[in-house]
């Protein structure tokens, strides 16, 4: 690879390692909160997924100041080797009645936060901007859930970036929030942001699919800051990469997460054999440490330093990094929309702009919209005079 082309490239691959890693979507915490619901250990039975298993209140300090009230439930899924697995969510129900049929839910689809047990979302306090956004579509009259995804405070690794096995524990925590006794319609819809946000596009592409019999009635997504074609670029690691200096240890942390996960979810690519020793010892400390400890723990750490050979040299590993984390640009049923600030910094427009035309290409009913004077996380609030009136339209 040429040097100019080399850095094109790390260009891009640094500013979507930062957007993944660099999720301003869960406040920092001296230690997790479990109100009273602690099932890291869990080892009871689990059921068919979709099941709610149990229900507590949520400790009204992780609450968000649109709720009326505030659960942390504990629910079945299937984990990434396709075995039953459990998951917990947290569910914010509106301080206004519920309308004729119940309330429509939207299932929210939580970015980068880590990869152990204290990374927990509904454990952690939210940050002032998902405040305001979840708060938002609940003053619309939605219940909102929000999956942590099976691995994070339950057993087994969280599947970072793994598109069908994300998509199984969002459809499956909105199954099981009709579990609970609220007037809920089946009426339903996701939105998600930055790593969310590919999260929630999986998730439109199998909701159906996932939900079928259930009698939930699917309607559409929103996703702003979407990464998606990102294994794109993870095939392309190795180490003759010439990474600038400014990227620092962010880079380092999404790439242990990367590799911490895909060789939890494949092992039989020995994924080991090409990873450093510094490598190896990254990717066993990003099983457990959240984001800011494990940036902390490898300012010392360069991308190449992870690997003694290409990611390509291990036979097929393309075609499980494509099946693991690629999201398809056809097969959606119900209306997609995209939002993309032009000034995104963390995950280049350019990504969202081509993944849009490829769903338009393949005809999908697609809406993007763009805010030139947006960045990363600004568009996450900008978007909402268009992403309102556009999930009004399929929720009513």
């Amino acid at each position: 690879m040429k040097f100019a082309a080399a850095l094109r490239f790390l260009a891009v691959f640094g500013t979507v390692m930062l957007a993944l890693t660099a999720s301003p979507g869960v406040a920092t915490a001296a230690a997790p909160q479990w109100s009273g619901l602690d099932v890291r250990g869990y080892g009871g039975p689990i059921g068919a997924p979709g099941t709610l298993i149990e229900s507590v209140p949520l400790d009204p300090a992780l609450s968000v100041a649109g709720a009326g009230q505030a659960f942390r439930i504990l629910y079945s899924t299937v984990d990434q080797h396709d075995r039953p697995a459990v998951s917990t969510a947290v569910v914010f129900t509106p301080k206004s009645a519920p309308p004729p049929g119940g309330w429509p839910v939207i299932a929210w689809a939580h970015g980068t936060v880590g990869l152990g047990d204290d990374c927990t979302p509904s454990a952690r306090a939210r940050s002032e901007r998902d405040n305001e956004y979840l708060s938002h579509w609940l003053d619309q009259g939605y219940v909102v859930v929000g999956s942590d995804y099976a691995g994070l405070g339950t057993p087994g690794l969280m599947s970072y970036l793994n598109s069908r096995t994300t998509a199984r524990g969002v459809v499956d925590s909105v199954i099981a929030t009709h579990g609970l006794d609220l007037p809920l319609s089946p009426k339903w819809a996701v939105v998600g942001q930055s790593q969310g946000g590919a999260a929630a596009v999986a998730t439109a592409r199998w909701a159906t699919e996932f939900s079928a019999g259930t009698g939930l009635d699917y309607r559409g997504v929103v996703a702003t800051g979407t990464p998606a074609g990102v294994e794109s670029l993870v095939k392309k690691a190795g180490p003759e990469m010439e990474v600038p200096a400014s990227l620092g240890p962010v880079a380092n942390a999404y790439t242990a997460y990367i590799v911490a996960a895909l060789r939890e979810a494949h092992p039989e690519l020995d994924l080991d054999v090409i990873l450093t020793p510094a490598g190896r010892a990254a990717a066993d400390r990003a099983e457990t440490l959240c984001l800011a400890d494990l940036s902390a723990t490898l300012t010392d750490m360069t991308v190449p330093g992870f690997f003694t050979a290409p990611l390509t040299s291990i036979p097929g590993s393309p075609e499980v990094v494509d099946a693991y984390m690629g999201i398809p640009a056809d097969g959606y049923d119900r209306p997609i929309f995209l939002g993309v600030g032009l000034l995104d910094r963390d995950v280049p427009p350019e990504l969202t702009l081509r993944f849009a035309d490829a769903l338009t290409a393949h005809g999908q009913d697609v809406t993007l919209k763009v805010y030139p004077d947006e960045d990363h996380s600004g568009t996450v609030l900008a978007s909402l005079p268009d992403s309102t009136p556009f999930l009004a339209g399929l929720l009513s």
